[in-house]
């Protein structure tokens, strides 16, 4: 372990440590939803603070002979900035009683704290995925410069949500990206899909993951009634993982023992025509 995460003083057993972070591990597998559409560059290093982000505009076929002479475009670097990696973190504590106790009655270590900093990291981590900071100059899938959008339409009429999404997936085929696709779409949508599409007796949102191959997913950082259609790879966009989420101590304060939920990661577009967003009113043709 990094002595940056744990130090000599770390009060907790070898056991007790294991199963702290395991929880921090599967509370946030179970909660993230944009690492489900993202492929993962790294983990980098901790110390890792700046990463390059590359943009591509423009697709261009592949060529075709038979020995290879023939002129086709490279696949180069548009615009190259270097952006600097957040921080993500939530501090909770751990109550030297409560540890004394588990230890006396040989009970396992309630990690509830743990469990809640590393949800409240998780929905920080869709909030920077999904709108990015403006304060950092970040950009998120949702409001990403040079992105598509179409028409929400009225989701309560059966079927408008599965049109919008085929007119997502139109677009993005027609910009060069002809996927695999993957949709978010906010609570109250997601809800509204579970209902039979037309005379088919099938649900509208199973012939939706008919179109989108890698999965449609809720996210309740999603405001409103909206959703993204992407379409997925690392050559559209993928997320740069410094540190990955891990609990740290933080050193003994009036007995009890605070720790940190952190991690360090940023979201690069590579093409932000990858990327088609569901809204009420477009801004974008």
């Amino acid at each position: 372990m990094p002595d940056f995460l744990g130090h000599a003083e770390n009060p907790l057993r070898e056991d007790e440590w294991a199963r702290l972070n395991e929880t921090v591990i599967q509370v946030a597998r179970r909660s993230l939803v944009g690492r489900r559409i993202l492929d993962i560059y790294g983990p980098l290093g901790a110390g890792v603070q700046t990463v390059p982000h590359d943009e591509y505009t423009g697709v261009s076929p592949g060529a075709v002979d038979i020995v290879g002479e023939q002129e086709t475009a490279s696949v180069f670097t548009d615009a190259r900035k270097f952006k600097t990696i957040p921080i993500i973190y939530k501090d909770f504590l751990l109550h030297w009683r409560d540890i004394e106790a588990a230890r006396l009655h040989n009970m396992p270590l309630d990690v509830s704290a743990a469990a809640g900093a590393a949800a409240l990291c998780a929905q920080q981590e869709d909030e920077l995925i999904f709108y990015g900071d403006p304060k950092l100059g970040h950009e998120g899938l949702m409001n990403a410069t040079g992105r598509l959008t179409v028409p929400l339409g009225d989701w309560a009429t059966p079927g408008s949500g599965y049109l919008a999404i085929v007119e997502a997936t139109r677009r993005l085929n027609e910009s060069g990206h002809y996927g695999p696709y993957a949709v978010v779409l906010s609570p109250r949508l997601f809800s509204m899909l579970h209902r039979i599409f037309e005379k088919t007796g099938v649900l509208e949102i199973e012939t939706i993951r008919q179109l989108a191959a890698d999965g449609v997913y809720q996210s309740n950082r999603l405001r409103g009634d909206s959703g993204v259609v992407v379409s997925t790879g690392r050559e559209n966009m993928d997320l740069a993982v410094a540190m990955d989420m891990v609990a740290a101590y933080l050193g003994a304060s009036r007995m009890n023992h605070p720790f940190r939920v952190l991690e360090s990661l940023i979201l690069r577009i590579k093409h932000p025509d990858s990327i088609c967003t569901l809204e009420s009113t477009p801004n974008r043709g």
